[in-house]
């Protein structure tokens, strides 16, 4: 794809409209550069990160697959995709969605990360963990990716020493869903 100082213009305005907690103006700027280059994963990306974040997560997981669709090899679209269906009680689609980042390099942290949530779909709790950790110690890992994994670690560590936390308890948001609000757009 040609650079288009347009749409990297409307991409910039969307992203510190986001930052600023300006959803509506982020979103209008995303649709408009989808519209300007139809060919490009990155605005729905950017348009399912947006709606994660406001908890419109249908219109999310829309916006996701789109990106994946348009560039099949985005592997952090694909990842936040499957995220989504695996946190709405969807894990095997999830895994589907998942299954080609298996074939990126173990350099990754996510082929790590996705192996550790089909253990933990079994509830192969140890096995889970070790994955996640391994996928942790990667460098070049999404931060805010990480720091949802983090917390998951400590969920599954307290859920096996039978400490986890009342879902009343918990916060607000699902946490695996936090890094949305955090910057992962």
């Amino acid at each position: 794809m040609e650079s288009n100082p347009r749409f990297e213009q409307l991409i910039s305005e969307g992203l510190a409209a986001s930052q600023q907690g300006r959803a509506e103006a982020a979103l209008t700027s995303f649709n408009e550069a989808a519209a300007l280059v139809p060919v490009s994963g990155i605005p729905h990306f950017l348009i399912g990160s947006e709606h994660a974040a406001a908890g419109n997560l249908e219109a999310a997981e829309a916006a996701f697959a789109n990106a994946v669709l348009l560039a099949p090899a985005f592997a952090l679209a694909r990842y936040q995709l499957g995220l989504l269906q695996f946190s709405s009680g969807r894990a095997a689609v999830a895994l589907i969605t998942w299954q080609p980042l298996s074939q990126l390099p173990e350099t990754d942290a996510l082929p790590h990360f996705v192996r550790g949530f089909a253990e933990l779909a079994q509830d192969r709790f140890g096995e889970a963990l070790d994955h996640y950790r391994a996928g942790l110690q990667c460098a070049g890992a999404n931060p805010a990716v990480c720091e949802d994994i983090r917390k998951l670690v400590n969920e599954v560590e307290r859920l096996q020493a039978g400490t986890a936390v009342p879902a009343a308890d918990g916060a607000a948001g699902h946490f695996l869903l936090t890094g949305y609000g955090k910057g992962l757009h």
